[in-house]
């Protein structure tokens, strides 16, 4: 009898803990891939969530959600399961349930209490990346990447077949419940937001007037109006709607609307921003109460708790701060996520690691603990490389900003900052002796620095592209650089003068490496291959194949015997250099893979990813004892980079996705090639890798309204002013030009408006097969001119989107409504006139 009470009562004690701190573990060993052994830094930040009870605090970062409890600050601990990284996540009414979007185009249902996952949901074809349950809590709504926007029976694990919504033509970027639980708000790149109807699935209206992306969407607690934060084009606002009419009510402006949330009683509008703050706005006035100032980069996600008492913010800078909603005072932090890792080294001792970051800084960690020993703040843009000095007393980066710097390893405090090159540094190298810096530039240039002043000391010149990678021999004596001109080249470090150019990748170089013995050099490339060349004659030994997508980092092993690649394929691949043999494939990493270093013992390998950690994996002696007999793991099909969408194919969607960012810098699916940007160069890969089936002939007509022949054009000039010769850079621009001719009409016309009847406005597309001076007249049924819209020269192309087409406001020359009725509209366009009729209903 006292054996059975003796259990009862500890079974009863170890429930008590499970359901009071089930989480609370070291995040270092928490769902570790098999063969990893710690993680450092929990992922980057993309959304974060109150408990209903105001209690707990979840933040849906890259790898998984983290669980805090919000009055001790305690890490209650993570929840994985998602194969990607989570985009979305929302507590249930009741607060026993926990439901997330992910990547991996999944949403999942967890127990809110011991994290255990309760079901999956699946049917989207492309990521979900916002998720939010109904007021009573059986019904989940998500947005995804496909353009949809689903609700799924949290009951019965089914979908509501009848309620997918369809009608916007990006991807859905936030959704959101009314506080009745009949209406729907969904924000999407298509630069709408939009109302649906719940019981029926039919759209009620479609909110017009940001430029470019709708990230967030709030409905007042009252349910009469929406607030939508607008990012990109320009737009940098957040913008007030009214529910019941679709009018539009009022614009806070003053930063980027990354993230919009109303306060519980409704007076109140938080808003994150691109600039670094969280922003208070009264929702009656719209004056700004509060800037909430603290965070060194930008703010995408920002909750008020339900008892209105405190305001949450997450950043790209690795933190979500708490703040007294009243008072706009810091309360609390909790930090450890980082962003996106670009660079990582090992100190020579190997109790060091430096991580070159996305949010503009070096990192440096204890290897051995995972602890973060320094943050180095001072790039202006992403760090792209770092690298240890031989006696590990100086850490050198290069970054975007088109500086390296060089830091204190001890202290982190900055000691020179070289300044020459006029384009980005992709990579640094210390020499053997320590004593000299190399940098590999964006502006075709290789330049060599003297680590203890700073001084320039020479430059290398002869790529005739960007160059990506650059590395010393042991000896000191050859300097290797690669480039995006498809070659590697070897060089005389002290001379300057240019050895041997190794050709043979057909895309750009991205990495350099020699063995210990200076006698090969390894290669990894864009071509998703690594090669291995004898740097005596330059011929080629090995192509080591495997990876489905571009190889961005390589690190041989101290012995030179193993070459270690990361790639965008997320995976870490080890190689015997010797035979050229896959010898092992490490799969944890939810994002592309861009650093790998071996610790100077050979017994680790680190991989720094997008996914904003580091994971440290443990080397198995005897994988790697005999090369005959290859270790290689069954991994899941990856993402290709040109997938922008995520839906596991690369269609015209994809260079839709590319033309829609162009310009567009930072962490972006869009960015394709991973340098910063959304340029020429990324819409160029996208096209070069349309699947047959996709060619521009057959291009879908309504994503055909996207582009114009102004925009082509312009692009296939850009293009061929790039003079890359790669040929699938050659069949991208084959492709534009396809592309070109469709998007040029064989015959002018006038084409119906939208909507029609309208109140009160309306759109009126047309299209033009040659250059001509547009005008668009619109007459009263007797024939009186009502309203002249003067569109001025404008080239061939077809005229069908928003935000191409001729727009009519339904007011007359003087500004004045006019009544409803019946009207004519006519096009003019050179020597070609058609007329139509629309019709105005009050």
């Amino acid at each position: 009898m006292k054996a059975t009470l003796f259990s009862i009562l500890v079974t009863l004690l170890a429930v008590l803990t499970i359901a009071t701190n089930t989480f609370a573990q070291d995040y270092t060993t928490l769902g570790l891939p098999e063969s990893a052994k710690a993680r450092l830094g929990k992922g980057k930040i993309n959304e974060i969530k109150y408990s209903p009870d105001s209690t707990r605090l979840a933040v849906a970062s890259t790898i998984g959600i983290w669980i805090y409890d919000t009055q001790t600050g305690e890490e209650l601990g993570l929840i994985r399961g998602h194969t990607s990284g989570v985009n979305s996540v929302s507590f249930s009414p009741d607060g026993t349930t926990i439901a997330t979007g992910s990547e991996d185009s999944t949403v999942c249902l967890w127990d809110a209490n011991t994290g255990s996952e309760r079901r999956k949901l699946t049917g989207h074809t492309s990521g979900v990346n916002s998720v939010s349950f109904s007021p009573d809590g059986t019904t989940i709504a998500s947005g995804s990447a496909d353009s949809t926007v689903r609700l799924w029976d949290v009951s019965t694990n089914s979908e509501l077949h009848t309620l997918t919504f369809t009608g916007h033509r990006a991807s859905v970027l936030s959704v959101s419940f009314s506080p009745d639980g009949t209406t729907i708000a969904s924000g999407s790149a298509d630069s709408t937001a939009r109302l649906w109807d719940v019981n029926t699935g039919s759209e009620l209206r479609t909110l017009t007037g940001h430029r470019r992306r709708v990230t967030s969407v709030s409905f007042s607690p009252d349910g009469t109006t929406l607030a939508t934060g607008g990012s990109g084009g320009g737009d940098i606002t957040i913008r007030l709607w009214d529910v019941n009419t679709g009018s539009h009510l009022r614009t806070l402006s003053g930063h980027r609307g990354l993230a919009v949330s109303f306060s519980p009683d409704g007076t109140i509008i938080a808003g994150g921003s691109w600039d670094s703050t969280a922003r208070l706005w009264d929702a009656n006035t719209g004056s700004e109460r509060r800037m909430l100032t603290g965070h060194t980069s930008g703010v995408i996600g920002v909750a008020f708790s339900p008892d209105g008492t405190t305001i949450a913010s997450g950043s790209w800078d690795g933190t979500v701060r708490l703040w007294d909603a009243n008072t706009g005072s810091h309360l609390r932090t909790f930090t450890g996520y980082t962003s996106g890792v670009i660079g990582v080294a090992f100190s020579p001792d190997g109790n060091t690691l430096a991580t070159g970051n996305e949010d503009r800084t070096v990192r440096l960690w204890n290897a051995n603990t995972g602890n973060l020993l320094h943050t180095l703040t001072g790039h202006t843009h992403w760090v792209n490389s770092v690298s240890f000095s031989p006696d590990g007393t100086i850490v050198a980066s290069g970054s975007y900003d088109d500086t390296a710097r060089l830091w204190d390893a001890n202290t982190g405090n900055p000691l020179h900052t070289l300044t020459e090159h006029t384009d980005w540094i992709r990579d640094v190298a210390f020499s053997p002796d320590g004593n000299t810096l190399a940098t590999a530039s964006g502006d075709q240039t290789a330049r060599l620095w003297d680590v203890n002043t700073g001084n320039h000391l020479r430059t290398f010149t002869g790529h005739t592209n960007w160059l990506r990678s650059v590395a010393f021999s042991p000896d000191g004596n050859t300097l290797a650089t690669g480039s995006y001109d498809n070659t590697t080249r070897l060089w005389d470090a002290n001379t300057g003068s240019h050895l041997r150019t190794l050709t043979g990748h057909r895309a750009g170089v991205t990495s350099v490496a020699f063995t210990s013995d200076g006698s090969t050099l390894a290669t990894g490339s864009y071509d998703d291959t690594a090669r291995l060349w004898d740097v005596s004659t330059g011929s080629e030994h090995h192509t080591l194949t495997g990876h489905t997508d571009a190889i961005v980092s390589i690190a041989l092993s101290p012995d030179g015997a193993t070459l270690a690649t990361g790639s965008w394929d997320t995976t870490v691949r080890l190689w015997d250099v010797n035979t050229g043999s896959e010898l092992r494939t490490f799969s944890g990493h939810t994002d592309e893979v861009d650093g790998v270093a071996f610790s100077p013992d050979g017994n680790t390998v680190a991989s720094g990813s997008k996914d904003g950690t580091i994971l440290l994996w443990e080397l198995n002696p005897s994988a790697t004892s005999d090369a005959t007999e290859p270790i290689s793991e069954v991994t899941e099909p990856t993402k290709r980079r040109e997938d922008v969408n995520g839906d596991n194919i690369v269609n015209i969607q994809d260079l839709v996705l590319v033309a829609s960012n162009l310009g567009q810098s930072g962490s972006n699916p869009a960015d394709v090639n991973r340098d910063g940007i959304v340029n020429i160069q990324d819409l160029v890969r996208v096209a070069a890798a349309l699947d047959a089936s996709d060619s521009a002939p057959a291009l879908n007509p309504q994503t055909l309204q996207t582009f114009t022949a102004v925009d082509t054009e312009k692009w296939l000039q850009e293009a061929r002013q790039l003079s890359l010769t790669d040929p699938a850079f050659q069949r991208g621009i084959l492709i534009l030009e396809q592309l070109f001719a469709t998007s040029t009409p064989k015959q002018t016309a006038l084409l119906p408006n939208y909507p029609n009847p309208f109140n009160p406005e309306t759109w009126i597309p047309y299209q033009l097969a040659k250059p001509a001076n547009v005008k668009i007249s619109i007459y009263t049924a007797d024939g009186k001119l009502v309203r002249r819209l003067a569109l001025g020269i404008q080239r061939a192309g077809i005229y069908e989107s928003r935000d191409r087409v001729a727009y009519w406001d339904g007011r007359d020359t003087v500004g004045e409504p006019v009544a409803s009725g019946l009207y004519f509209y006519t096009l003019t366009a050179g020597d070609f006139s058609a007329t139509r009729r629309m019709v105005i209903l009050k």
